[in-house]
């Protein structure tokens, strides 16, 4: 059947569509604000050349600048295929000329759209495997910004307070609550440990004695205020703040996260899984679209995931094999994180991975094997909607 192939390459306030025949021949190309009327003029449009022909679109992008596009599209019962801005990148240099326009990229969307057939198909999924998706990557954001803070933090201190920046574990709330009223040698010494702990007890900091009595040891090594102490002592006061309200945040919105994934049908299998908590099942039904009907197999399953090795072999040298270069990030590191904790609390993966070990294998790699062994399980425990037990069960005969 004849198509009409539409490429759109995004942007923050207008998108280029671009059209192709079937022969690659340009029948429309445009560029068009992201705004609602402009965005269904260019559909319609497009749609009044296919003159009843199928009209296959293709984005480099799944949300975020064209979301209200993707909603429309779907609306209008469009097929809609994602090629990543990677694959555009690395096509474009096989296309004429070296300029980079926005014209240029649409025209290589849709162009490798008409050509290729391993671009996958963008589906609606459920409301509330969108809803997950934007509370986690929501979440994603806030822990890069409490990691980039508390490094900061760590920076500021040590160029003050060495002795305390090793004593203290920037990362839990005890510490951080003493460094919002303590942060220099000389105001630690003075408070001393029983002024101290009180301080911190008030403050319901557990283990206050023995966290006051660091503080104070450290103290007792630096009797030398540094210049600019007071501003530095200021800088720590402020940071330590900024990462206990980003701690507020986190742990608001896992509260968020884990009350939407308890709500979807498949919340008790994922959770049944050894290693797989409330965040962890959000990121994966979030990843796959809240089901697995766009994969027809574990193994189409693992290569999005990104836990199948592919082959890179050449002339004499076989059975090599490599990372994929194009994988679903954040659902690799669904596998992967609950494979680790899995090894620790499941018999069943501790025994398969000692067994990779055993054969020789490193230990990221008897994880990433344990890994791929989940996408199977989990894969087939959805399939048959039952829950993981350590045990099969012993099926009697009749």
């Amino acid at each position: 059947m004849s198509r009409i192939w539409a490429g759109i390459d995004s942007g923050k306030g207008h998108h280029h569509g671009l059209a192709l025949d079937a022969d690659g021949k340009t029948l429309l190309s445009r560029r068009v604000a992201n705004d609602e009327p402009e965005l269904l003029k260019l559909i319609g449009d497009v749609l009044d050349l296919a003159d009843g022909r199928e009209v296959v679109w293709a984005v480099d992008m799944t949300g975020g600048e064209p979301a209200l596009l993707l909603a429309l599209l779907v609306n209008h019962g469009q097929k809609v295929l994602y090629m990543p801005g990677r694959l555009v990148n690395r096509a474009s240099e096989g296309y004429r000329g070296e300029g980079k326009t926005d014209a240029r990229d649409a025209y290589v969307i849709a162009d490798q759209a008409r050509m290729r057939r391993d671009l996958r198909p963008i589906r609606p999924g459920d409301e509330a495997a969108i809803e997950l998706k934007l509370l986690t990557g929501r979440r994603a954001d806030l822990v890069e910004d409490r990691t980039r803070v508390v490094n900061r933090l760590r920076g500021t201190l040590l160029s003050m307070f060495p002795a305390l920046e090793r004593a203290l574990d920037v990362t839990n709330t005890g510490p951080l609550r003493l460094l919002t009223g303590y942060q220099t040698p000389a105001a630690i010494r003075r408070a001393g440990v029983t002024r101290l702990t009180k301080w911190l007890a008030n403050r319901k900091v557990r283990n206050a004695r023995a966290l006051a009595e660091s503080a104070v040891e450290a103290a007792e090594r630096q009797h030398t205020a540094v210049p600019g102490e007071k501003t530095v002592a200021k800088l720590v006061h402020t940071l330590a703040e900024e990462v206990m309200a980003l701690n507020e945040q986190i742990t608001e919105t896992d509260k968020l996260i884990e009350g939407r994934f308890r709500e979807h049908e498949l919340a008790d299998i994922l959770l049944s899984v050894p290693g797989i908590g409330a965040t962890l099942g959000a990121e994966f039904l979030a990843a796959v679209g809240g089901d697995l009907d766009e994969f027809d197999s574990p193994d189409a399953l693992a290569a999005f995931a990104g836990t199948a090795p592919a082959p890179r072999d050449s002339g004499k040298v076989s059975g090599n094999l490599h990372r994929p270069l194009v994988y679903h990030r954040r659902l690799q590191r669904v596998f992967y994180t609950s494979a680790l904790v899995s090894v620790r609390h499941d018999p069943n993966s501790r025994k398969f991975y000692d067994r990779k070990r055993a054969e020789g294998k490193k230990h990221v790699q008897a994880v990433l094997a344990l890994a791929r062994r989940r996408v199977n399980v989990i894969w087939a425990l959805i399939r048959d909607r039952r829950c993981y037990e350590v045990t099969p069960p012993v099926t009697t005969a009749a």
